[in-house]
């Protein structure tokens, strides 16, 4: 990529604190993601410095909210390029997200599970002071 002169950088880009505070992404993140090629390398002005345009706000916020929403980088990954022009397809675009929504329906019937094991050890637990506490019993590892 062409280098960006620190007269250009000014009115053409923002830069890595700026793009930070736009974001909500962390500025380590930022070059996290530069380094595993979720983002391209930014042009940089004269003196070095990572210059950004609106394309990297917005696919910083996709990135972002696809984490939140619980989606690995691969997956994420492979929506970007869906979502190219041309590229475009829902049946794919549906297949990863449903396929994602089973991961975490799965976690849920775990969490449920955890959740009920756990009640019930607590339900057990007299809180009086004795050898034998339920819930102590089910994280010793000897006593499995």
């Amino acid at each position: 990529m062409p280098l960006v002169t620190a007269s250009r950088a000014k009115f053409d880009g923002i830069p890595i604190g700026e793009l930070s505070r736009q974001t909500d992404v962390n500025i380590e993140t930022i070059r996290y993601y530069e380094k595993v090629r979720m983002m391209r390398p930014p042009p940089r002005t004269e003196g070095g410095r990572r210059v950004y345009g609106t394309a990297e706000i917005r696919l910083l916020a996709f990135i972002r909210r696809g984490r939140e929403l619980g989606f690995g980088l691969e997956e994420i990954r492979a929506l970007l390029a869906l979502g190219a022009p041309g590229r475009a397809s829902c049946a794919d675009v549906r297949e990863i997200a449903a396929h994602h929504l089973d991961a975490i329906r799965s976690k849920i019937a775990d969490l449920r599970k955890l959740e009920r094991l756990l009640a019930k050890t607590i339900a057990q637990c007299s809180g009086n002071k004795v050898p034998d506490c339920p819930v102590l019993d089910i994280l010793d590892v000897r006593g499995s």
